[in-house]
């Protein structure tokens, strides 16, 4: 493609040209008050975020990993419990629960939303599960009523990782306000980012959210005064201002990847390729547009050519992991996880592209013929 820009899978230059004067703006006022390591910018945020998820709450932290950390926390789950994870997501979401010394039990997605398989899950609760972790994966909610039925009857807690799934809906509610609490990543590139790093946990119950607050300012509710074992996880006052003037735009740029997704839902017709499943009772934001193909590197060098840059989301499943090995898992105990780690490409999708690009993508996808 030598003489020709490539189209990339996510262009945030985009979004930074277009509101430059705002962003710089709002960290301007965060120099000149000097509010750097928590403060009222960041402050801010969490009540701006709260009412945007529809919840009381919302306490921000240093990035989505930590969210997951301090949630987990928060429901005294530690040493001795299980947590169970879908094996289909990022390695983040179980970090959280290891991070607690707590161990991650892995359960296969399904065939076609690729989320937790609800069928699956009970088989593999034991005297010791404390939790189910379901993850909104790729901007498309888990089916959370099922999950939440089978978590009443066990006395488990549900939490959402909703860090793919900023405004996503699940049957007219929010991601974030669906199970006991909601974890959030602003890394770039989500849906709603920071310029670095950045997260939030999202709840009801004043008791998770003071708890996480104290957890993510070292133990402290006083200064110098620490109640329990803490974590430097504090929300960055640049972080907190920037993510204020990003969720103004983060309807507009729902609105322009629902557009973009339902687009390639709809014009993309190659029996090659095999997209995602999303049920009627659920409203995704498409932050990621993945799909299969029989040979993954060959799609991605094909796009290549055509002038478009395509990548994976993930090569491994979790329960494959080297850094979980010791927990026994093998190829084959949850083959739909498997498979999409083998087969899966992320086509280009973000807020800024044009029609003609999206067209481009769609043109591309339908002439690809394998080999």
């Amino acid at each position: 493609m030598e003489g020709k820009k490539m189209l990339k899978r996510i262009d945030l230059t985009r979004d930074y040209r277009r509101h430059k004067k705002e962003y710089l703006a709002a960290m301007e006022a965060v120099c000149e008050e000097t509010a750097f390591s928590g403060g009222k910018f960041a402050d801010q945020f969490d009540r701006e975020f709260a009412a945007f998820c529809g919840v009381p709450y919302a306490a921000g932290v240093n990035n989505g990993t930590s969210a997951l950390h301090c949630a987990m926390l928060a429901l005294g789950i530690g040493a001795g419990d299980e947590v169970i994870v879908p094996a289909n997501t990022y390695i983040a979401t179980a970090w959280g629960v290891t991070y607690t010394g707590a161990v991650p039990v892995f359960v296969d997605c399904t065939e076609d939303t690729w989320e937790i398989d609800p069928d699956k899950i009970e088989e593999k609760i034991t005297d010791k599960t404390k939790a189910i972790l379901g993850v909104h994966l790729y901007g498309q909610p888990f089916e959370f009523n099922k999950v939440k039925a089978i978590a009443d009857k066990h006395g488990l807690f549900v939490v959402e990782d909703c860090a793919q799934a900023h405004g996503a809906e699940y049957e007219g509610r929010l991601a974030g306000s669906l199970g006991e609490l909601g974890c959030f990543s602003f890394y770039p590139g989500k849906n709603l980012y920071a310029f670095g790093e950045g997260g939030s946990v999202t709840c009801f119950k004043k008791e998770y959210y003071d708890a996480i607050t104290t957890l993510k300012n070292q133990g402290c509710e006083v200064r110098y005064y620490h109640d329990v074992v803490g974590y430097n996880y504090r929300l960055e006052g640049l972080q907190g201002a920037v993510l204020s003037v990003s969720l103004k735009f983060l309807p507009e740029w729902t609105k322009r990847r629902r557009e973009i997704g339902r687009r390639y839902l709809k014009e993309i017709t190659n029996p090659r390729i095999t997209m995602q499943a999303h049920p009627e009772n659920t409203n995704p934001v498409f932050h990621l547009f993945v799909i299969t193909v029989e040979d993954p590197a060959d799609f991605i060098a094909y796009m290549e050519q055509k002038g478009m840059e395509c990548n994976r989301h993930y090569p491994v499943p979790c329960h494959l992991q080297k850094a979980y090995e010791d927990l026994g898992y093998e190829k084959g105990d949850c083959p739909n996880a498997e498979y999409l780690a083998s087969h899966c490409v992320t086509l280009p999708l973000f807020p800024e592209m044009t029609e003609e690009e999206a067209g481009m993508v769609i043109e591309a996808c339908n002439g690809y013929e394998g080999r």
